[in-house]
């Protein structure tokens, strides 16, 4: 695994190279320079597990035959592409939640010099990615597909941040319309689509498989979400209470505490007042989120690993597994 790493960040390179160089547009070296360190500042930065998963389930579809020198390349470039479009989405997404740290840096609007010309890297970086696709995959017949696959993906993951966004303005207004469906919908479009599915659309792409062929598949991975984890459980430092998010910890300290311990969580919650954001955390402490989630964790895996042993194909359950065990618990 450690060699598909390195060969991995290798073609990040090639990518970065061929962008800092594109015809298309006539660079100085000023404007170079700026791409360059925006890249490098936004898109390696992080485990790197969704373009590693389009290269391991590409692997695990070939069913041990070896991969050409060529299926590494361009299975790491798909990879990378699902990188880039992570980078584009938490660009943006930093500047619209008013974020201050992302992968313990500075939010790159955030720098001295960047602030707002940080939305027009986040459109550079959308378009990279069609850019990465042309150069790679144009004569392939597959290729039209991925297009048509990555512009879907994009859809479903910007109609979710908006789901996110508008419903917290309901949410000040009353905090009851916060439900678990209502948080499922929003992590399913957010960040199961371009998480889950899209690295292993990628590979079947790239195996020659019909993507309507594998509804079941979307179908299976959309559940992944249930074992990823809620962001706060996980223990990144989010602002989801301050800024009203729907969250899972949220909806569910809502459906288990009493009367009283409602009526504390709808005097805190949402209040940017760092004794009020105490409360809230002390009652989720008090909820045992922790436990009730690690509990909900391991029923939702049983169940997922059910569902997969009952698909027909042997190499799609080995990816499906394979995927599974990379987040499954993946704070412990």
């Amino acid at each position: 695994m450690g060699d598909l790493r390195s060969k991995f960040i290798e073609v990040y390179s090639v990518l970065k190279a061929e962008l800092l160089n594109d015809p298309a547009f006539e660079f100085n070296d000023t404007s170079r320079q700026w791409v360059e360190r925006m890249l490098d500042y936004n898109v390696p930065g992080g485990k790197l597990n969704r373009g590693l998963s389009v290269v391991d389930s590409y692997k695990l579809l070939k069913e041990g035959k070896e991969l050409t020198e060529e299926e590494i390349f361009l299975a790491s470039a798909l990879g990378w592409c699902i990188e880039w479009l992570q980078a584009y989405f938490l660009v943006l997404d930093d500047i619209m939640d008013g974020s201050h740290t992302r992968r313990g840096q500075p939010c790159w609007f955030r720098l001295p010099q960047i602030g707002m010309i940080a939305a027009n890297d986040g459109i550079v970086l959308r378009n990279h990615i069609c850019r990465i696709l042309k150069n790679h995959f144009r004569g392939k017949p597959y290729y039209v597909d991925l297009l048509d696959l990555f512009n879907e993906v994009e859809f479903q993951t910007a109609s979710g941040q908006m789901i996110d966004l508008i419903t917290t303005i309901e949410g000040e207004k009353d905090l009851s319309k916060y439900s678990l469906p209502l948080h499922r919908r929003i992590v399913q479009f957010k960040t199961s689509y371009y998480s889950f599915y899209l690295p292993v659309a990628c590979a079947l792409l790239m195996a020659g498989e019909n993507l309507e062929n594998h509804i079941d598949v979307k179908n299976i991975l959309d559940d992944y979400l249930d074992c990823f984890g809620a962001p706060e459980v996980i223990g990144k430092v989010g602002t989801d209470i301050e800024d009203f998010k729907c969250s899972w910890l949220v909806v569910k300290a809502l459906e288990c505490c009493n009367e009283e311990q409602k009526k504390l969580l709808y005097e805190n919650y949402g209040k940017a007042d760092p004794a009020c954001v105490a409360k809230v955390k002390e009652l989720y402490n008090a909820l045992d989120l922790q436990g009730v989630f690690t509990q909900f964790e391991s029923e939702s895996y049983e169940k997922l690993i059910k569902s997969i042993e009952a698909h027909p194909s042997k190499a799609v359950q080995a990816v499906l597994k394979s995927f599974l065990g990379k987040i499954y618990k993946r704070q412990k």
